[in-house]
């Protein structure tokens, strides 16, 4: 497409996905690109991707982000995983916790040892023999070696950006300030030359990095990339937010709790508590889903509530020409699995794997947009499984969702796990086997079968067995101390 070099990234748009986007660029490439972050102080972003997955801690190895550093700039806490509230029927919960469950085998994965317990008569449930979800609900946690706890973090979204813009000016990532007010194209190749700003200075580069939220200022209002459209599936649409004060403990996991019309989250901190709820504006207004957030939050509110629109789907292509788009200019899967900043994260890496840095290749770019479409797909689908497989029939809402169609690819894992327990699972996918047994128990998807080989201990010492795994759990939470105590001793400043 084009020999042009690629020295020069201009990276529109701060926030969460600008500043992540242009740390990686500089941490990693910044011997060879010039890394420019365009931004306006009087554009204000979105700023609610409070919760994270246990990937955050592999990019913050990357980008050699001391953790306690970070935590301390953030205010952030430890994450263990996600309680889910009311999503099979109203009245139930399950804990969708990282790390992993029990111990596979040769055959297949632990469940197919549960199964045989739970078939036979056995009363322990799945998250028995969850190491992260007994110490999530006993309110405990510490980093630990040997086993060790899977986690994430809770985080401020808007320090955050704060806390990575400052890494990134310090290793040498240029940020200019004002609004842009065109993207000029040129014209035989189509492809971006220049931002215009408002106050008539041209930024030019090579490479142009969509950041721009929403609107897509670049990919979509200027190059037109198209939009895959998903409101038939995901019927949420809107969310509106607010801050708390912090009163009691602070638990070491996110609440999800499904509510008539949508669902609210509670993200503990250790200076206040996130609050939002996610709803259909086609089932419920905005006046009565704030009213619905705030009676069900707890402690003072901190500021005013906030609506933010939203359209489910992705961009028919992320990678344009020469310009990519991340984050919100990219798609939008609700924040439920808590997946926005890891889609950033990847994203980011994918690109420096295949940045084009002697020109412009349609090959990397037709490869860039496949995997971008399979990762975005395997994401939704687990997310959808949530509102497939609910038992609810309280609303239309949740009506809707329980008989809608989903995609293939999640309809053949619902029906294999319903019929034998397996999951076929690809080694580049986000979510584990241990997700998807954890929400397809949980929502009440219990399979019929399971491996025979799970058969071959007698029964003496397979009892014997999975005692012995019971019992490690409950020894390991046993010493652990309190999630409190442990992250103030961990941020306590230095």
């Amino acid at each position: 497409m084009s020999q042009q070099a690629i020295n020069k990234v201009v990276v529109a748009g701060g926030g969460t996905a600008g500043w992540m986007t242009a740390c990686a660029l500089a941490s990693q490439l910044g011997h060879y690109l010039n890394v420019v972050l365009v931004e306006s102080e009087n554009i204000p972003t979105v700023g609610v991707g409070e919760a994270t997955i246990p990937t955050m801690q592999t990019f913050h190895l990357l980008l050699q982000l001391p953790e306690q550093e970070f935590m301390r700039a953030t205010n952030a806490t430890f994450k263990l995983g996600i309680e889910f509230e009311n999503w099979g029927a109203i009245g139930e919960s399950y804990f969708h916790s990282f790390g992993e469950t029990g111990r596979d085998f040769w055959a297949g994965q632990f469940q197919h040892f549960w199964l045989r317990e739970r078939l036979n008569g056995g009363q322990f449930s799945y998250a028995d023999y969850s190491p992260e979800t007994q110490a999530a609900r006993a309110g405990k946690f510490a980093i630990t070696k040997n086993p060790r706890l899977g986690f994430a973090y809770h985080l401020d979204a808007g320090l955050y950006a704060k806390y990575l813009r400052r890494v990134s000016e310090s290793r040498g990532v240029t940020r200019i300030e004002g609004k842009i007010q065109t993207v000029k194209l040129e014209p035989n190749s189509g492809n971006i030359e220049a931002l215009q700003m408002a106050d008539g200075q041209l930024i030019d580069g090579d490479l142009f990095i969509d950041c721009t939220g929403f609107r897509g200022l670049l990919i979509e209002q200027t190059l037109h990339a198209g939009y895959e459209d998903w409101s038939h599936q995901f019927l949420c649409d809107s969310a509106v937010a607010v801050q708390t004060e912090s009163t009691g403990e602070l638990p070491p996991f996110t609440r999800s709790i499904a509510r008539e019309s949508g669902w609210q989250w509670r993200i503990p901190l250790q200076h206040r508590v996130g609050n939002g709820f996610v709803f259909a504006s086609g089932a419920i207004g905005d006046t009565e889903a704030t009213d619905t957030l705030l009676q069900n939050v707890v402690g003072k509110p901190l500021n005013d509530p906030r609506v933010i629109r939203f359209r489910p789907g992705k961009r028919r292509k992320t990678w344009v020409k020469n310009c990519v788009a991340l984050g919100l200019a990219s798609g939008f899967i609700e924040p439920l699995e808590s997946t926005s900043i890891h889609l950033v994260s990847s994203a980011v890496i994918r690109l420096m794997r295949m940045l084009p840095l002697t020109g412009l290749c349609a090959q990397d770019i037709e490869t860039y947009n496949r995997a971008t479409d399979k990762e975005l797909a395997a994401v939704r689908d687990f997310v959808l499984l949530h509102y497939k497989q609910t038992r609810r029939t309280d609303s239309d809402f949740w009506r809707y969702c329980q008989q809608m169609q989903v995609p293939d690819s999640l309809q053949d894992r619902l029906d294999i796990y319903r019929d034998s327990g397996r999951i076929y699972w690809d080694s580049d996918e986000l979510f584990t086997v241990n997700s998807w047994n954890q929400v397809m128990l949980g929502q009440g998807v219990m399979p019929r079968h399971y491996h025979p080989a799970a058969d071959i201990m007698p029964q003496a010492d397979f009892a014997a067995q999975m005692a012995k795994v019971r019992q490690s759990v409950q020894q390991m939470v046993a010493q652990l101390p309190t999630h409190q105590n442990f992250l103030q001793s961990y941020c306590e400043p230095q």
